[in-house]
């Protein structure tokens, strides 16, 4: 007999989830709130940033090589393009945070890169105006995930393997029992042997124990002003800054609707409920003022600005873990800020973790030590 699953929230992560599970032969059923892919939660805006050389700790690099090769299996599944490759500039100080932590992770996954100066930068990329003393780890492989696209092959994908998704259905409520789970919703209830918890910023108000915050993200669209054609994407690469200490900025390409750029945290704290959509004239001042120095050349009118949410954990990892009580409830999405690109291999881990009880990556990294509130990991995963 199979395994009975309900995923619940078809975002990023659940809807890889439900697919992966699937695919291997479990009964899925799976909820959301909304109708997705939607504008509410973390995975819209026509763009995300997928690259290798991970400045946040080496351990998520066999993650995401994974993912490349999911991604990669999925457009052939779904029949259209959803990853494109750019390259990738990761700017800063010789010493920053992001120069010095995606050098570590190249170095240690002989992954391919180059160390450019900001001249250097400058004569291969023209859009771009580096303080002096600046440099870059330019990465080879990193690119542009469509998010809307993704999502919606993984759930049509899911639906074709025999998933049951039911859009506009909310989770209220769950209640362990014995080895299953009864999971309650706006529109009824089902009993199944495992539950995956992939609801995003609405997980506090299911668990709110768990240290975590949602944090309102702006992204902004600007036209270029000049020079609109080194904006393509085969001459323009997807780009980080480190502009102070821990203080990011990151865009893209020219994509056909000008082009994105977003602060990567520093956004206000919210709830889903409370966040407010609206963006004001000082935010897109405040933008602009951040982005000139940099890249001149996009500084061209306004066309739009989306707002999305970070579900952040107080280290910036993500939380990836069963229930400390019940292990047939896994918690699934909480990546501040930066899961997205890894949503194929965590659905897949989702998968091997309910159908084998083992998972093919070390994700020591991403749990959680439930007694005092801090994470559970060996020390081979910090090294």
């Amino acid at each position: 007999m199979s395994l009975s699953v309900v995923v619940a929230g078809l975002g990023a992560m659940g809807s890889a989830a439900a697919f992966h599970l699937a695919q291997r032969g479990a009964k899925v059923i799976g909820l959301d709130k909304f109708a997705p892919p939607h504008p509410f939660g973390s995975s819209h805006g026509q763009s995300r940033i997928i690259r290798e050389a991970y400045f946040e700790h080496p351990a998520y690099v066999p993650l995401v090589q994974r993912a490349y090769e999911l991604w990669r299996e999925l457009e052939a599944v779904a029949g259209e393009p959803l990853l494109r490759i750019t390259g990738g500039l990761m700017v800063g100080e010789p010493e920053s945070e992001l120069v010095t932590g995606a050098l570590r992770s190249a170095q240690l996954h002989g992954l391919a890169h180059e160390v450019l100066s900001a001249d250097e930068v400058q004569r291969r990329f023209p859009v771009f105006r580096l303080p002096d003393h600046f440099v870059a780890v330019y990465e080879l492989r990193a690119g542009i995930l469509s998010p809307e696209r993704c999502i919606a092959a993984h759930l049509t994908a899911a639906q074709r393997h025999g998933a049951d998704l039911r859009f506009g259905e909310a989770l209220t409520a769950w209640q362990a029992d014995g080895e299953g789970v009864m999971v309650m919703t706006d529109k009824g209830r089902y009993r199944a042997d495992a539950l995956v918890l992939s609801v995003g910023s609405w997980l506090p108000n299911l668990m709110p124990s768990l240290p975590l915050q949602v944090e309102r993200q702006v992204m902004f669209w600007f036209r270029p002003k000049r020079n609109g054609d080194r904006f393509a994407p085969d001459r323009c690469p997807i780009f980080i800054v480190e502009f102070a200490s821990s203080r990011f900025f990151y865009g893209f390409p020219d994509l056909g609707e000008g082009v994105k750029v977003a602060r990567h945290h520093e956004g206000e704290l919210c709830t889903p409920e409370t966040v407010r959509r609206m963006v004001d004239e000082t935010e897109v001042a405040a933008m602009r003022e951040l982005v000139r120095p940099f890249l001149p050349d996009a500084d061209g009118e306004f066309l739009r600005a989306e707002v999305c949410l970070y579900t952040n954990t107080p280290d910036g990892h993500f939380l990836l873990d069963c229930h400390p009580e019940h292990p047939q409830v896994l918690l699934v999405s909480p990546c501040s800020g930066h899961g997205f690109k890894f949503a194929s291999a965590i659905g897949e881990c989702v998968a091997d973790w309910l159908l084998t009880n083992s998972v093919r990556h070390d994700l020591s990294l991403f749990r959680y030590r439930w007694g005092d509130g801090k994470r559970r990991q060996n020390q081979e995963a910090q090294q």
